[in-house]
């Protein structure tokens, strides 16, 4: 970060974040202490909130536009794994004196490009100083049809196991990015960093999968990790087989080099792809569905009978894998 100046608290919003808010008239170009949104009838609203820390869950060093696009693609993704249709969001900075004007532009910039990507509107927050790390949070606002949201409490038994896209890349390329993996080629490093940094949300899917999906969450945590939450609040147990994981050639490439990083493939997370159930009927209509929407949909497993939340992971034997831990945890 440079050493420019950084504005007051009045003149930063003018500036940096009003300029986000302009699309939307309830948002009154942030000078007012809350927003006032239109919400169509038959419509619910979905909200979704996540805080971000710098040094806990991105590095010190991150570019601000990069780490503008992942406070506000994760929060996408909860809205995806809900079906919803994003509507607005709001932005709480706590910023330190490292942050001057060349970071916000930075920052604001990132946030300018995926609201124009995602179809999504700043519509207020607040701004403080503090002597701590850089914190960010973000709350995003979605509407989804009344009764039509994905839940992660409705798997059945029976149910195969989906998930979006492929799986792995986005701690593998937390790895990459501390300088790690050093056997895989450059160009594969550089696309797990971007996999890490710009995480994709299924917006599209998420919202076609309503009537088709019966649980749905997004791999945030780590793989194991949140199919062990849409167990638990289902009350069905899982098993997942290791040869039917969607990986990318990079992440393959990566494994090849060293087998024991299936373990942070499963349980690393950052991947912001969608994990969900859905009963063997539908099985064909997730083919059609996964190619109108752009994006691979690969059955990885099935959920057993009423369980208490146990995952199981088999191997190309049949034979059962156990790892330390199922994935990350925030304490």
């Amino acid at each position: 970060m440079s050493e420019r100046r950084k504005p007051g608290e009045f003149e930063l919003i003018e500036r940096y974040f009003a300029p986000l808010s302009a699309s939307q008239p309830g948002a009154f170009g942030l000078t007012d202490d809350a927003a006032v949104l239109e919400i169509a009838a038959g419509r619910r609203l979905v909200f979704s909130m996540d805080t971000l820390v710098a040094g806990v869950h991105f590095p010190k060093d991150e570019p601000a536009e990069t780490t503008a696009a992942k406070l506000l693609r994760v929060n996408l993704s909860d809205l995806a794994a809900m079906g919803a249709v994003p509507l607005a969001y709001t932005l709480s900075t706590a910023l330190p004196e490292s942050v001057d004007s060349g970071w916000l532009e930075g920052f604001a910039r990132g946030l300018a490009v995926d609201q124009e990507v995602f179809g999504i509107t700043m519509v207020g927050g607040d701004t403080v100083a503090t002597s701590g790390p850089l914190t960010l949070t973000l709350a995003a606002l979605g509407t989804v049809g009344e009764g039509g949201e994905l839940r992660r409490a409705a798997a059945q038994p029976g149910d195969f196991v989906y998930v979006s896209g492929t799986i792995g890349d986005g701690a593998l390329g937390l790895l990459a990015r501390r300088g790690e993996l050093e056997t895989v080629a450059p160009d594969e490093r550089s696309f797990l960093v971007e996999r890490y940094r710009r995480p994709e949300p299924r917006l599209e899917l998420g919202q076609r999968l309503i009537g088709l999906a019966h649980a749905a969450i997004d791999v945030s945590d780590g793989l194991l990790a949140d199919l062990g939450h849409v167990c638990r609040a289902s009350g069905v147990d899982a098993a997942i087989d290791v040869p039917r994981l969607p990986l990318s050639p990079a992440a393959r490439a990566a494994l090849r080099a060293d087998p024991r990083l299936i373990e942070r493939i499963l349980t690393g997370g950052d991947d912001y792809e969608l994990l969900f159930t859905a009963p063997p009927r539908v099985r064909a209509a997730m083919a059609t569905l996964a190619d109108e929407a752009g994006v691979a949909v690969t059955a990885i497993g099935e959920i057993a009978g009423n369980g208490t939340g146990v995952v199981r992971v088999l191997d190309t034997e049949g034979g059962e894998i156990t790892f330390e831990r199922p994935g990350y945890s925030h304490f």
